[in-house]
């Protein structure tokens, strides 16, 4: 009786088992299939965001080339055609890729071919008013409204332009959510293999409770790979951290060679204009208008040169000057430089310091500066008898230092733009504040990185070496 006893526990315990391993088998299957559907689907989100990328190129061309267009109207420097030149073949190499990726798209197709015939219109209007201009030498009423017609087919292409963005965003917005659908999917396929994991083992403690040692020795080995697998999953944690400061990084460096690649294109044509204001003023007798327009053409052409010079400093790799330093100091001298403004708008300081923290080497007079940047930033966003929390943190080899504001919060589209140059959320900001922090901080080797909610706050996270 007690054999049959036990083969009968035995059968169902060799019946939980295969239960058990059908059920992971089926829970793994799913799970593989749901991934494959998160593969596809970002495929897809990828190909979505490079139709917008080349929308926005082709924009970019044609107004290249409007600005080629009228700087030959105003300069008659022939350089300016062959810029036009290689605006328009721009466009339409870019139109033939765009053509491609959207092939299977009857409705944008449709719209492409739409704008297709405004670019062609575009172009060969400004061909014409060249033409025309390069025989005359001087600008006609012709002219003139052969322009407006060039800027009325401008707005249309952009309008077509906008409404080909506006489907494929659509699109996006419905592959983002079976993005997240599967996901959600996953997740509950993994809760219920560790479900049937756990049932699983507690049957077997069940059953094989007389065989202790083997048990123990099975909870051994369960326990040593549970810690490699934590070790694994701290190790990644700790790479996917850097594979992030790795793309900050590439991003600043590619938004360095654009800034570079600007400031050459921009300030050849403005030296060129400021040269020829100067030989018209020497030649000709000024009236008070002409002598206004030349000087507004004056200021403005210093403006830009102003704004490029100002691109570049948040951009170039800053010269330091090393010394040693309590970060604790560094920030209550910023939140020094700042009083007027806390006071001003009431806002409360909280600091959760690390007394114990180790100075960190910085060059004092420029980490100032980020760090005031990034707190003038926060006192900004937030209303009156808002809260500023700043705190300081010891981590392995780096020191931690949080900046956080009770303001209105931002976006994720918002906080992922924040660090480039000229992007603001405030009416009268220049966008070039936490730009130039970014780079004060990456000059010293450190990171700097943001987390917002709308209606919760922006938390600043900075990390800098300890000496």
């Amino acid at each position: 009786m007690v054999r049959n006893f036990l083969k009968k526990i035995a059968n169902r315990t060799r019946i939980g088992f295969l239960t058990a391993f059908f059920l992971l088998l089926i829970s793994y299957i799913l799970t593989y299939i749901s991934t494959q559907k998160i593969i596809t689907q970002d495929h897809w989100i990828n190909h979505t965001n490079e139709i917008i990328h080349n929308l926005d190129n082709i924009l970019r061309y044609i107004k290249k080339g409007e600005s080629a267009f009228r700087g030959y109207v105003i300069t008659k420097n022939p350089q300016f055609i062959d810029e036009f030149e290689q605006s328009k073949t721009d466009t339409y190499d870019t139109f033939s890729t765009l053509d491609s990726l959207t092939i299977e798209n009857n409705e944008n197709q449709n719209n492409l071919d739409t704008l297709h015939d405004l670019i062609d219109q575009n172009f060969s209007g400004t061909e014409k008013i060249l033409s025309d201009f390069s025989a005359a030498q001087t600008i006609t009423p012709g002219l003139l409204e052969g322009n407006g017609l060039g800027i009325e087919a401008t707005k249309n292409i952009e309008k077509y332009v906008s409404k080909i963005r506006d489907a494929e965003k659509k699109l996006w917005s419905v592959r983002s959510k079976s993005v997240s659908e599967y996901s959600v999917l996953i997740k509950i396929l993994n809760i219920i293999s560790l479900i049937v994991a756990i049932l699983l083992t507690f049957s077997s403690i069940l059953v094989y409770n007389k065989e202790n040692k083997a048990k123990t020795e099975a909870d051994k080995k369960a326990a040593e790979f549970r810690e490699q697998l934590q070790n694994r999953v701290d190790q990644l944690a700790e790479l996917n951290t850097e594979l992030i400061e790795l793309r900050n990084l590439e991003k600043y460096a590619v938004t360095g060679r654009i800034a570079r690649t600007i400031a050459h294109e921009v300030r050849n044509p403005l030296t060129n204009i400021n040269l020829s204001i100067e030989h018209l003023r020497s030649e000709q007798d000024l009236t008070e208008s002409s002598a206004m327009l030349f000087n507004m053409i004056s200021r403005n052409s210093d403006r830009i040169n102003q704004l490029v010079s100002d691109l570049l400093n948040t951009t170039r790799v800053a010269e330091l000057s090393f010394s040693e330093a309590s970060v604790n100091d560094l920030l209550d001298q910023s939140l020094e430089l700042a009083r007027d403004r806390i006071e001003l708008n009431h806002i409360k300081v909280e600091k959760n310091y690390d007394e114990d923290i180790c100075p960190i080497s910085v060059d004092v007079s420029k980490i100032k500066i980020a760090f005031l940047n990034i707190i003038v930033n926060a006192i900004e966003a937030m209303d009156e008898n808002g809260i500023l929390q700043i705190s300081t943190s010891r981590k392995n080899s780096m020191c931690i230092i949080k900046i956080s504001d009770t303001g209105k919060g931002m976006t994720k589209s918002e906080v992922s733009r924040l660090f480039e140059p000229y992007f603001t959320t405030k009416e009268k900001g220049n966008g070039l504040g936490l730009a130039n922090s970014q780079n004060i901080i990456l000059g010293h080797d450190g990171s700097i990185s943001a987390e917002s909610e709308l209606g919760s706050g922006t938390t600043f996270t900075i990390s800098l070496r300890i000496s």
